[in-house]
């Protein structure tokens, strides 16, 4: 007689918890699906004591990590703590015990992915990891599976749910930064400590991961340009507005000449685009192939259920290998060597918005500033904004990173300059 695939849970939260209830309510499909029967045999939780309803019944609590991953019983853990080292020491045994594992631990995967993956090769494990990318939307096994055969030629998008949660309401209810923050942190969106989201570090490691599946290179997070959302005031969205974009914190990762280029940062998103009408905690993301050409992915980016349900998805994956015999298959074995592209050859449009001293001669040297980079002005708008100075508009024609860079250093060098933020923009649908 068949056994049941018995199956340890680390951690009780939000996510914990929707797995198990998933688990419970959906045991008739799963089991169609599978030919396997699922049985969360225990859960780690912090206070055993805790009331936690009814789809708590019957399984094992305990508060010693050792009780699952040294139970010979349990064949498959899943990971759903939200720490790093001690995730990863957890993981690292349940492996080595020769445990199949999931994860929605973005962080921990971003950082030592690779070395996991290797150590589940190894020991000729499954180590999944669906959730730890834009919550309930299934963007990494569509790269891995169903665009396996396709050249992928770009990823980008909305990816942080928090950042785009509060530009929504700055851009629909002119709320200002501090007050979109606190709604965020109020609705649970944001932590107490929001500096992960708002300084674009959360989106930075989940591009890392999109990255690694879609081109097969190892991009590290100091590799990639990463600003948040700290700097943008109402005057840049209502400015974005008045010139026909919405401004939307964007991934991106971008493949030219077998090399990639990934950044993070504001970008004024034209606004018939579909990314520009991504409103609150909603993540999308598009790829782009050489054979299929532009999909988007849309969906909810975080969440209890949404991302429970990605885990659940990779059990049953892990299940069907299971039953197959085919376990120790890398979820993604595509590899490429890392070559990043030179800062020449990665070209946009740029909004610089600059405090320039209203005296004889400025714009003058604005002008030769740019001119001096061979960069070229596409709009220029100048409004007041102080009694001394005025705050000059630009968004620039293409010009490279190489040449932005320059700019930017001889507005820094000249006197009564400042200049205030300076985001991609992007062009056409």
């Amino acid at each position: 007689m068949k056994r049941k695939i018995q199956v340890g849970i680390l951690g009780f939260g939000t996510v914990g918890s929707g797995v198990l209830r998933i688990l419970k309510q959906h045991e008739s499909k799963i089991k169609q699906i599978t030919g396997e029967e699922l049985n969360v045999k225990k859960v780690l939780v912090r206070n055993i004591e805790k009331k936690r309803g009814e789809f708590s019944e019957g399984i094992e609590l305990t508060t010693n990590a050792a009780d699952i991953l040294m139970d010979e019983d349990i064949d498959i853990v899943v990971e759903v703590m939200g720490s790093i080292v001690q995730a990863k020491d957890y993981i690292s045994q349940a492996l080595k015990a020769g445990k199949h594992v999931v994860t929605a631990n973005k962080d921990l995967i971003a950082l030592h992915g690779n070395e996991l993956v290797a150590l589940a090769n190894d020991y000729q494990c499954d180590l999944y990891y669906e959730a730890s990318v834009a919550g309930g939307i299934p963007i990494l096994r569509t790269i891995v599976d169903s665009l396996a055969s396709d050249h992928i030629q770009k990823v980008f998008g909305i990816v942080n749910g928090t950042t785009n949660f509060m530009l929504s309401k700055m851009t629909n209810n002119n709320d200002t930064y501090e007050e979109a923050l606190q709604k965020a942190q109020e609705l649970g969106f944001a932590e107490n400590d929001p500096t992960n989201d708002v300084d674009g570090i959360d989106a930075a490691r989940k591009m890392v991961i999109l990255t690694r599946l879609a081109f097969g290179m190892n991009v590290e997070l100091e590799q990639i340009e990463t600003r948040g959302i700290r700097d943008i005031q109402l005057a840049d969205i209502e400015m974005a507005k008045r010139l026909g974009y919405r401004i939307k914190l964007i991934g991106a990762a971008i493949e030219k000449d077998n090399s990639v280029r990934v950044d993070v940062g504001p970008v004024l998103v034209p606004e018939d685009h579909p990314l520009a009408g991504v409103q609150n905690e909603n993540n999308a993301v598009f790829v782009v192939g050489a054979a299929v050409g532009e999909t988007m992915f849309y969906g909810p980016g975080a969440g209890a259920l949404p991302t429970a349900t990605s885990v659940v998805s990779d059990l049953i994956t892990v299940a069907k290998n299971i039953g197959l015999g085919t376990t120790g298959t890398v979820f993604n074995s595509y590899q490429h060597e890392t070559n990043l592209t030179e800062d020449k050859d990665v070209e946009s449009k740029y909004y610089m918005a600059i405090d320039m001293q209203d005296q004889t001669g400025q714009f003058l040297e604005l002008t030769k500033i740019f001119n001096e980079s061979d960069v070229g002005f596409d709009q220029i708008i100048q409004q007041p904004f102080s009694k001394a100075s005025a705050k000059v508009v630009i968004v620039t024609h293409r010009m490279n990173k190489a040449q932005q860079n320059r700019i930017i250093n001889d507005l820094k060098k000249a006197e009564g300059m400042n200049l205030l933020v300076c985001f991609k923009v992007m062009e056409g649908k």
